[in-house]
């Protein structure tokens, strides 16, 4: 059965916790085994166990953000590794772009990477999807590793290197299922929601700038208010045809991100409204679903999805056929 060593920064435990939940088909139909320095036992040699698996195992997956880049034994230690084994046809390396980050100028920043496109994972407007994507090319990727009866030779040359073999601990058997649940306070819903909040005015400001570049006659104007609200105008030969307010919080919304038509600063009313929610493992949010008659309500958006989804809602009368 193929083997799948995790190599990932500390900083991005949440986002590997929420891959491997979507690699448990693969597990369940024993199609891969996964492995990452999480489930080094006590007193076991953890530099020789990761050691172990990074020069035998048959998949590894690089998951990709700026923390990973950073950390010197990521990068200098275990992304090398993996490389030289890729590069002699001993594993599969896929890199997994967990976050935006410079990483087209690494060693493995010409290999073809996950999610479609490179996009980060973060940025996806629904991370399910993103994951899934990562899931479909592992399964693709165990199919192509050929596994024989015998062990292959790396695996048999690291075990007959006292050095480079396992602690005994490690050979026993052990639950994949060592996850285990988060919590989530008050207090980092509501930096999520204003962390949002700034990524949405952002990328509204940026969206309304390139609309106008791209197409003649149209002019987009972004407006800040204050640091709760802003207005976003779109203009054609001088004409406004879309107008909209988004802002936190409100009289009737309650602790949400909303999105009303029109220029307002009042804080009763809305056409979309956004709350943070969370699971075992992450913060991420959810729409009221107004806007699409409930079409969206179930989706767990990251930050620019959210973004995405309220953009959609201010030029959709413009994407029409007399547009």
């Amino acid at each position: 059965m193929p083997t799948v060593f995790f190599s990932y920064s500390h900083a991005d435990e949440g986002l590997r916790d929420q891959l491997e939940k979507q690699l448990s088909m693969l597990k369940r139909q024993g199609v891969i085994e996964t492995w990452h320095d999480r489930r080094i036992g006590a007193g076991e040699d953890i530099h020789r166990a990761i050691d172990d698996h990074i020069n035998t195992d048959d998949i590894i997956l690089l998951l990709v953000s700026a923390d990973f880049i950073a950390s010197d034994y990521c990068y200098d230690i275990e992304m090398q590794r993996a490389m030289e084994r890729h590069h002699s046809g001993e594993a599969i390396v896929i890199p997994v772009i967990l976050r935006a980050c410079d990483w087209h100028h690494a060693p493995f920043g010409k290999l073809n990477a996950v999610p479609r496109d490179g996009k980060p994972i973060t940025q996806w407007p629904d991370i399910d999807e993103a994951f899934l994507q990562v899931a479909k090319a592992v399964r693709e990727a165990a199919g192509r590793v050929t596994r024989t009866v015998s062990a292959p030779p790396a695996r048999a040359a690291a075990a007959a290197t006292p050095a480079a073999s396992p602690a005994p601990q490690s050979l026993g058997p052990r639950s994949s299922n060592l996850r285990l649940a988060k919590s989530f306070t008050q207090r980092d819903k509501d930096q999520f929601k204003h962390d949002t909040f700034e990524y949405i005015a952002r990328f509204f400001e940026n969206s309304l700038k390139e609309l106008g570049e791209r197409n003649a006659g149209f002019e987009g104007v972004f407006r800040r208010v204050d640091a709760n609200r802003f207005f976003a105008t779109i203009y054609r030969d001088g004409k406004d045809v879309a107008r909209g307010t988004v802002y936190l919080g409100g009289e009737t919304w309650g602790r949400g991100i909303n999105y009303v038509h029109g220029e307002t600063t009042s804080s009763n009313s809305s056409n979309e409204s956004l709350n943070v929610e969370a699971d075992d493992q992450t913060l991420y949010l959810t729409s009221m679903g107004m806007a699409s008659f409930g079409r969206d309500r179930d989706q767990k958006l990251s930050q620019e999805g959210a973004a995405e989804l309220l953009w959609a809602i201010l030029i959709a009368p413009l994407q029409g056929t007399r547009y």
